[in-house]
């Protein structure tokens, strides 16, 4: 016992392990929808390519400020029911709540007085925004302390952290290929015929649709897992040092930074650029396929909405081919990594794949608009090399979005597991890397897409070269975890 917590003497069994990994499919389901679909469900109601990207600035927000949060609390919750099962189901029922508000924004926009006939429908927009900040704070309050359940369930095994993170991201992939998906099947809302109303077109009553079963998913997958792993309550021992504390959290906080280590702050800084490297795509992937690569606009004619509708759903088509590598990946990841001297090197090495990957997007791109000027913007879609070369890079990467979905996490618990903070800070404090990029990207996309003529490939090319610089700094300076030579009982997760 250390702080008054009561670490597991021994790994739980691999069962336990999947169950609570399990939930990751019922988070990612929704965050496939977010990707795929909300940046060009946003633009049809109103708000312009240069502004979407400043509706997404909430999620790096409430991550900033939701995970350190909920881990600290999440490390010394009292409950009877355990630390982190209180936060999953508070997230997961706070998610369900935040995607019906997204998914029926419309709806409730038009009975609150919005006109069918104006193209800006500014209640419809205040509404999706309320709802998808609660999207986001959920979905932090749900993952953090999922990945922390998964490190006090791996009682600082190294070798099984990084099992429950690699299964962690194989259930994300599963969510991302059922969330793409039922994103790209165009008559779904006929499963749901009552989506599709007077303010709800086809596009929005498919939405809706995927919502509804979101839920589902994720209420099925939460229950199982909090019903069926169970943790032993907490009981705190009082710190009296603690107790005259103005705010024990940033005083937390503010230890966990200074007790940090080498490797963890270069792994915070690999972390930072590797997502600076990633966000702009991920934000703007389906309107690049639907924009840039099919010729499409979000506002146009009817032939010019209606290609980019077609493009966007081969984005999302794409997207699922990348979660089906993703998932086959994250099994692979560990004898990988014996195979090539260690994770450091797995990370460097799909680190320099991602940043081929961005770069190709501009070749892809040019080929497209080519092809437009010899052909003649009315035919419907570009030629199948085209198609492929795009799907392709949607495919190649799930490699090393496999690795950024684990070993990232799983170095954090290793490298914290002896630091004064619990798993859950641990893995805010991680979080924080990941975020503030994402805030970084989340305002400069947009102004610098329209400093280069508009567009997605700006962001792009300033993915590429962080990725870059990211491969270098992991091959070069961040070092392999220290081998385990033995497992001390009284360094299991939650210390």
């Amino acid at each position: 016992m250390e702080n008054g917590v009561i670490n597991p003497p021994s790994p739980s069994s691999i069962r336990k392990i999947i169950t609570v990994a399990s939930i990751a499919a019922g988070i990612q389901f929704g965050w496939a929808l977010q990707l795929s679909l909300l940046t060009p469900y946003v633009q049809t109601l109103g708000v312009p390519h240069t502004w979407a990207a400043f509706i997404w600035l909430c999620g790096p927000i409430s991550g900033l400020l939701v995970q350190p949060i909920v881990g600290y609390n999440s490390d010394r919750c009292t409950s009877r029911f355990g630390r982190r099962r209180p936060f999953i189901v508070a997230g997961a029922a706070s998610v369900s709540i935040a995607v019906f508000l997204i998914g029926f924004a419309k709806d409730m926009g038009h009975h609150a007085g919005d006109s069918l006939e104006k193209s800006t429908k500014p209640r419809a927009v205040a509404i999706f925004v309320v709802g998808f900040w609660i999207l986001d704070v959920s979905n932090n309050m749900l993952q953090g302390p999922c990945r922390a359940l998964l490190a006090d369930l791996s009682a600082n095994d190294h070798k099984k952290m990084r099992t429950a993170n690699g299964w962690f991201s194989f259930f994300m992939a599963v969510g991302n290929v059922l969330g793409y998906a039922a994103g790209s099947y165009s008559r779904l809302y006929k499963i749901f015929p009552f989506t599709k109303t007077k303010a709800c077109d086809i596009y929005c009553a498919n939405l809706k649709s995927c919502f509804i079963i979101d839920i589902v998913i994720l209420v099925l997958v939460t229950v199982t897992a909090v019903t069926t792993v169970k943790e032993s309550p907490f009981t705190k021992q009082v710190d009296e040092d603690e107790t005259k504390k103005t705010s024990p959290f940033v005083g937390e906080v503010v230890s966990a930074f200074k007790s940090l280590k080498k490797p963890m702050w270069i792994l915070l800084l690999v972390t930072c650029l590797n997502w600076i490297a990633w966000f702009p795509f991920l934000l703007f992937d389906t309107d690049w396929m639907g924009t840039e690569v099919y010729g499409g606009k979000v506002k146009g004619n009817a032939h010019e909405v209606k290609i980019y509708g077609e493009g966007v759903r081969a984005g999302a088509l794409g997207l699922m081919i990348n979660s089906i590598v993703l998932g086959l990946t994250s099994l692979a990841l560990e004898p990988v990594g014996r195979l090539i001297g260690g994770v450091k090197n797995v990370w460097a090495v799909v680190n320099f794949v991602l940043c081929a990957c961005l770069a190709s997007t501009v070749l892809i791109t040019k080929a497209a608009e080519a092809w437009r000027r010899h052909a003649g913007p009315e035919l419907a879609h570009p030629p199948a090399q085209v198609q492929g070369s795009a799907l392709a890079v949607f495919g190649i990467l799930g490699i090393p979005l496999a690795v950024t979905y684990s070993i990232p996490f799983a170095l954090a618990s290793i490298y914290c597991s002896s630091a004064g903070g619990g798993q859950g800070l641990s893995l805010g404090v991680l979080n924080m890397s990941i975020v503030i990029p994402q805030m970084f990207i989340s305002v400069v996309s947009g102004p610098l897409d329209d400093a280069f003529g508009g567009g997605n490939l700006p962001a792009f090319v300033l993915g590429s070269i962080a990725a870059a610089v990211s491969a270098l700094l992991a091959i070069l300076a961040l070092p392999n975890p220290p081998k385990q030579v033995s497992l001390s009982p009284g360094m299991g997760g939650g210390h």
